[in-house]
C-alpha cells in the first residue's frame, strides 16, 4: 500500500520525505490556509503560488492533490485545467482534486456536476483524484468516469455515526471496523457500519468490476485504522502527520531496544 501524506505544512512534508515512506501529498484549501497562516504567525509572508511550487518541488515525481474551489461542472473544470496548466510544469506530479457531488443540499441541480468534471479533465490527459466519498456508489460513479483516484473518507463515516447516535468521542479514537452498538441496534449508515467498511466496499467495487480507479483512503485517524486499512486492500492511504509519526511506537520495541543495547558486548560495537 502507498502512504501519501495529508498535508500542505512544508516541515511536515519535507519530513515525511526525509524518513523514506512518502510516496504522495494531498492537500485542500483548509490545509493550505492552516499552513499560511502558522508561517505568518512566524512573520514569514509566503505567496499561496510560491508555497504550492515548494511543496511540488519537494514532492518530486510523487502524486500531489491541488482541489478546487468551484462547485459547477464548467467551473470545476475551467479551474481544474488552470491550477493543472500553472503548476503541472513545476514536477509533473499534479493530480486535481474533484468533489465526487458538489452541492450543497438535495434541491441543488450540481449533483451530478463533479462526475461531469471528471470526465472532462481525464478526457483532456488531467489526473483526478475524487474527494468526499462517502458510499461505495458515489466510488462507483466516479470510477467510471475516469477517476485516478477515488477517495472515501473514513474518519468522517466514523464522526457521523456517533454523532448520530449522541455519543461523545475523541476524533483520533479508534473505531471499531465491524461498528459500534446502541441502544437501538448497529450504529449505521446506509448499510455503511464503520469508515473501514466504507474503505472496503469500495475497494470490493474497483476489484470487482476491474475498474482502474485506485482506492485512497482518506480521514484516518489513528494507526489501527491504517492497519485494518490496508488490510481490507485500500492501494493508498492519506496520513495526517501526527498519525503517521506514531505508527512505529510500541512499548515492546523500546523494552527490546533497551534490553538488546544492555546486552552488548563492549567488543560488539566494534565489529565492521
Amino acid at each position: 500500500m502507498k502512504i501519501f501524506i495529508d498535508s500542505a505544512d512544508l516541515e511536515e512534508i519535507q519530513q515525511g520525505f526525509i524518513w523514506g515512506v512518502i510516496d504522495g501529498v494531498t492537500t485542500n484549501p483548509s490545509l493550505l490556509k492552516q499552513a499560511l497562516e502558522k508561517r505568518l504567525k512566524k512573520g514569514e509572508r509566503v505567496q499561496l503560488k510560491d508555497y504550492i511550487t515548494r511543496i511540488l518541488t519537494v514532492a518530486g515525481d510523487a502524486p500531489v492533490s491541488l482541489e478546487v474551489t468551484e462547485y459547477t461542472a464548467d467551473g470545476m473544470i475551467a479551474q481544474g485545467k488552470r491550477l493543472y496548466e500553472m503548476f503541472n510544469p513545476v514536477a509533473g506530479n499534479v493530480y486535481i482534486k474533484i468533489p465526487v457531488n458538489p452541492a450543497f443540499k438535495d434541491e441543488d441541480p450540481t449533483h451530478f456536476d463533479g462526475i461531469r468534471a471528471i470526465r472532462e479533465l481525464t478526457k483532456a490527459g488531467i489526473p483526478v483524484n475524487t474527494t468526499l466519498i462517502f458510499t461505495p456508489e458515489q466510488a462507483l460513479l466516479a470510477s467510471k468516469a475516469g477517476a485516478a483516484f477515488i477517495s472515501p473518507f473514513a474518519g468522517r463515516i466514523d464522526d457521523d455515526l456517533r454523532k448520530k447516535a449522541d455519543i461523545a468521542f475523541d476524533k483520533l479514537a479508534y473505531f471499531p471496523a465491524a461498528g459500534m452498538d446502541s441502544e437501538t441496534g448497529k450504529l449505521e449508515d446506509n448499510g455503511i457500519v464503520s469508515g473501514l467498511e466504507l474503505v472496503k466496499q469500495c475497494v470490493q467495487v474497483v476489484e470487482l468490476y476491474d475498474l482502474k480507479a485506485e482506492v485512497l483512503a482518506a480521514s484516518l485517524r489513528n494507526p489501527r485504522q491504517v492497519r485494518e486499512t490496508a488490510l481490507a486492500g485500500a492501494h493508498i492511504a492519506t496520513l495526517p502527520f501526527v498519525v503517521l509519526e506514531k505508527m512505529l511506537r510500541h512499548h515492546k520495541t523500546y523494552e527490546g531496544m533497551a534490553s538488546f543495547t544492555a546486552d552488548a558486548v563492549p567488543e560488539y560495537a566494534q565489529l565492521g
